[in-house]
């Protein structure tokens, strides 16, 4: 979940990124498109959807305006919308995303990717361009307070020394995230019942959390992630994540208080295995943020799904981005995937 040492993540990477780093750039002349979308809550939202992540029904409206794309086969957008969530810096009450569209003809499969804690967008956008290759629409989603939605001088994140702040900024994020998917299903070239949510770190966990939201994601790719915020923030001495813990003790709260806020926002305690879904993990042997207990939890969370276990760290799972674009588009497009857990050669 650190970004301390995205210098090293970004150094791995630099071979993959040569294509992307110019940006993202606009068109010349770029028509704008507008509309609005129908979020409809599932048929159960009251028992399938956690109380916090529920959404009523709601029509939003989106703008949607052409980039240059990167590769070829690959259509380039922005697109934002209203979030469902009205926070005091007027910034992040806009969702801000990047679609990456197959230009291929027919329905194809879609997924939503969600970027690290440090906000290093050119990892998800590596993976967004990957999957639109690979005929997967991919909607990259910047999360509350990054990027164009982070409010100049103000100190609001979405992961904040203050847990408090971080239960919230996590819940947005679902919903935010939920209306996303609503957005991507409505569009022509996709086939709505075939949604899937990819995630990275901090992505990998909130993607998690938004596959127990949102029933219609089908598919699940959590990378780098781990269940039981609570022994994260309890144990972790990543100075990020030991801060918050010691914030929260000096304003006079208690572990157990920690723990029951964060179990508000744990995957682990608001999924339910689902045999209809598929979820395939990709995690590192020797990660130094996610401690192994972790993910196991919530692997058990997702009914033990298939795990990729990589020889690295979490940091140094940067070496093994060739492997992982290729296993989680295979997984995606709904080819073979691999059945088992097992270790990466």
């Amino acid at each position: 979940m650190t970004h301390s040492r995205s210098n090293f993540l970004k150094t791995g990477l630099l071979a993959v990124l040569v294509a992307t780093t110019a940006g993202v750039a606009f068109a010349d002349e770029p028509t704008i498109r507008r509309g609005e979308v129908q979020f409809t809550p599932v048929a159960n939202e009251s028992q399938d959807v956690p109380k916090p992540f529920r959404l009523a029904a709601q029509k939003f409206a989106f703008e949607q305006k052409p980039q240059t794309s990167w590769t070829d086969g690959v259509a380039m957008s922005l697109v934002t919308f209203p979030s469902p969530v009205v926070t005091p810096e007027a910034n992040n009450n806009t969702v801000h995303c990047e679609y990456f569209q197959p230009t291929t003809l027919g329905k194809h499969p879609a997924v939503i990717v969600l970027h690290i804690l440090g906000g290093d967008f050119p990892l998800a956008r590596v993976f967004a361009n990957n999957f639109a290759q690979r005929g997967i629409a991919a909607l990259f989603v910047k999360m509350p307070y990054y990027g164009e939605r982070r409010q100049p001088g103000s100190p609001a994140r979405m992961v904040s020394t203050d847990p408090e702040e971080t239960a919230r900024g996590m819940t947005q994020a679902v919903k935010d995230i939920r209306c996303a998917a609503a957005w991507l299903a409505a569009q022509d070239e996709v086939d709505s019942k075939q949604l899937g949510i990819f995630g990275i770190s901090l992505g990998g966990i909130t993607a998690s959390l938004a596959a127990a939201a949102e029933p219609r994601f089908v598919k699940v790719c959590p990378t780098l992630a781990g269940g039981d915020l609570g022994l994260i923030l309890r144990d972790s001495q990543e100075h990020h994540l030991s801060a918050a813990r010691e914030r929260w003790l000096a304003q006079g709260h208690s572990i157990d208080e920690l723990d029951n806020l964060m179990k508000t926002i744990d995957p682990c305690c608001c999924l339910h295995a689902d045999k209809q879904r598929k979820v395939l993990m990709l995690n590192a042997e020797h990660d130094e943020i996610i401690p192994r207990e972790c993910t196991d939890r919530l692997c058990k969370a997702f009914g033990n799904p298939p795990v990729i276990w990589y020889d690295c760290g979490h940091y140094t799972a940067a070496l093994h981005i060739l492997d992982a674009l290729q296993r989680t588009a295979d997984f995606f497009a709904d080819a073979k995937a691999e059945g088992k857990t097992q270790k990466a050669e």
